[in-house]
């Protein structure tokens, strides 16, 4: 039987539920394979045992008189240290907030406890969870289980390393640029980059503490072990925010395809502006003809939107627009001439003259 650590969320919550295993158990599973595996991951930076096993104590104690919390009932999991959790450190890899203890859960930290879940601790990122890696001077490097000389990528990459070990069952993420994707696809994890506003922001770092409005391009989302654990993940914390739940709420329609034979698989494999390495290339044709094989219909997918000259001068702007507002003077100066020189350069793709606007405002 597989380890219990790398057990599904699924097939955990369900042996809860029925009664073979203790919230306790689970519970101190992880935080034993998280003292067995973290010096050399780092993939954990803060950690609450104490309080952690007495929710689960509670979570046992409200099974055992025939009740459940929710859907996640007496789960164990971590989260990426940019989600507000009230009386936990929140530091977004940044030195400023070293000191910062939230006040409030994040409205996705209430919906998960809400649930059920049980919040161990929080997982790391980069500075402001703004690059592909993860480092900051607060807690030092994260490393890819996988092999420690590699990166797990960012900046979900606490998160999606400490999956790829078994130190969490579930983890949820935010992703701005590929900040869930780029991880997971690195740890060999899933991960999900929802539709826009599925799962509310409030209560995520960066923006500042207290921040209401939500940003361009950045999503909060799950990752998991499985496909299957990534829909049980969504279920939980979709849904309006705390401020919206009068105006709207979620129904979203149940899955229509069950089968291969049902897909459609396009392939974008090829674009000048981002080329990929042959063994990439080869692997990913390779999946295509497979899942052709098993029935889906596999074609290049072929459409005037799937360009990297269309797309990048829009996707630029968005994220200058955010990234810009935390840069020093400095730093914006370099930036402008940096946009002046790229028509030369060519470092990021194709610019526009709107794009020249952004970097130097």
């Amino acid at each position: 039987m597989e380890p219990l650590h790398y057990r599904s969320a699924a097939e955990l919550i369900s042996d809860l539920k029925n009664g073979e295993l203790t919230s306790v158990d689970v519970t101190q599973a992880f935080l034993n394979r998280i003292r067995q595996c973290n010096d050399t991951i780092n993939a954990v930076v803060t950690l609450d045992e104490e309080k952690a096993l007495e929710k689960a104590r509670q979570a046992d104690e409200v099974q055992a008189q025939g009740e459940t919390l929710g859907a996640l009932h007496g789960l164990p999991l971590t989260l990426k240290d940019t989600w507000e959790v009230a009386g936990m450190a929140c530091t977004a890899g940044a030195p400023a907030l070293k000191d910062y203890i939230p006040t409030k859960h994040a409205d996705v930290v209430q919906r998960l406890e809400d649930a059920g879940a049980i919040i161990l601790g929080k997982t790391n990122v980069p500075i402001y969870a703004t690059d592909l890696q993860s480092y900051n001077k607060l807690f030092g490097v994260t490393n890819n289980p996988h092999n420690l000389a590699h990166t797990p990528g960012g900046s979900s990459g606490g998160a999606a390393a400490a999956l790829a070990a078994g130190m969490t069952p579930l983890e949820v993420g935010s992703d701005l640029a590929g900040s869930i994707r780029t991880p997971a696809h690195f740890c060999g994890v899933f991960g999900h980059k929802p539709s826009r506003a599925l799962v509310s922001f409030r209560g995520h770092i960066p923006g500042p503490p207290g921040t209401e409005s939500r940003p361009d391009l950045a999503e909060g989302g799950p990752l998991a072990r499985s496909a299957k654990d990534l829909e049980l993940l969504l279920n939980v914390i979709a849904g309006p925010a705390e401020r919206e739940r009068n105006s709207w709420q979620l129904a979203m329609a149940p899955a229509t395809i069950h089968s291969l034979e049902q897909t459609r698989v396009g392939l974008w494999l090829k674009d000048p502006l981002c080329p990929i390495d042959d063994e990439l290339l080869n692997g990913y044709q390779q999946l295509g003809r497979t899942l052709e094989s098993n029935g889906a219909l596999v074609a290049e997918a072929q459409h005037q939107l799937l360009n990297l000259e269309h797309i990048l001068p829009a996707y630029f702007n968005l994220l200058g627009s955010l990234l810009s507002t935390s840069m020093k003077p400095a730093q914006r100066r370099q930036m402008m001439w940096i946009s002046r020189l790229e028509r030369w350069l060519h470092l990021f793709g194709p610019v526009t003259a709107s794009s020249e606007n952004t970097a130097a405002a």
